[in-house]
């Protein structure tokens, strides 16, 4: 895996890369903005997290109360130290000044074997995710919540939707780009990413369905070729799940599980897909 070992090194002696307030896809020729509610539709539950008045995420629902995003997000980067949800807000399809669904954070959980100030890229990158559990529940006919697959091979087609810095204002889709090599529970993926979108769901498409396979950790590049990197989700998934049961208050009601659909739910005609030019 000689690839990966010096795409890891490039990313420790740029140490401010996997630490940055937010990634996104950054070049403009790869990505297709979702302008109108026809461009975002299946997209829905991807949300724009506003992190006090400081920063800026992407997150995604995986439950009607629960979004999936990068761990890095919930740090504050002079200090190390956690951020205050009650500072977080979650705009769910967020485009031109308005949203599907706002929602406020009631907890938060981060992967216990996540090290913000850590040295070791490889660990930032394998457990760079996090859990938000919304105030309320986003039960709207038109926001579905995402399915989650397991861990996707060497080669496969993804895609990431994301907000960033330069187009906070509205989602976009960057199509098509591959899963390069996988090492250490960490993905290495040829998407073109930069400041703006940490956090944000990287996608692969079966039978029309979209279901995440990752979140945007970090950016790299390997000799001319700029390169993302995201957490394998099966296993690090399943501890923050249940971080999060465990941190339920007993007296509220039972909290919904990740939703995995199938090929006969509404969700495989919701429209979303990947779009060669």
């Amino acid at each position: 895996m000689r690839f990966f070992t010096i795409l890891l090194l490039f990313l420790l002696s740029w140490g401010g890369a996997a630490q940055a307030q937010g990634f996104g896809a950054g070049d403009a020729h790869s990505l297709r903005a979702l302008q109108t509610a026809d461009d975002g539709k299946g997209w829905e539950a991807v949300g724009r997290l506003n992190i006090g008045n400081r920063s800026m995420c992407t997150g995604a629902l995986i439950a009607d109360d629960l979004v999936l995003t990068a761990a890095h997000c919930l740090f504050d980067r002079p200090t190390g130290a956690r951020v205050d949800i009650s500072g977080i807000q979650f705009l769910a399809g967020w485009r031109n000044g308005r949203a599907s669904a706002y929602r406020g954070i009631s907890h938060a959980v981060v992967h216990p074997d996540y090290l913000f100030g850590a040295a070791d890229g490889e660990s930032k990158v394998r457990n760079d995710i996090a859990l938000l559990r919304l105030d309320q529940p986003v039960r709207n006919g038109t926001i579905q919540p995402f399915a989650i697959d397991t861990r996707p091979r060497r080669g496969d087609e993804v895609g990431v939707v994301s907000y960033a810095q330069d187009r906070s204002e509205q989602p976009s889709l960057q199509e098509v780009c591959h899963v390069l090599a996988r090492q250490s529970g960490a993905l290495v993926l040829s998407c073109d990413v930069d400041f703006g979108s940490s956090g944000a769901p990287i996608f692969v498409m079966q039978n029309g369905i979209a279901k995440i396979v990752s979140v945007v950790s970090a950016k790299a590049e390997v000799g001319d070729q700029k390169v993302a990197l995201g957490s394998e989700l099966e296993t690090p998934l399943a501890t923050v799940m249940a971080m999060m049961e465990d941190a339920a208050d007993p007296f509220q009601r039972a909290r919904p599980t990740v939703r995995r659909m199938s090929l006969s739910e509404d969700r495989a005609s919701s429209g979303a897909k990947f779009l060669r030019p």
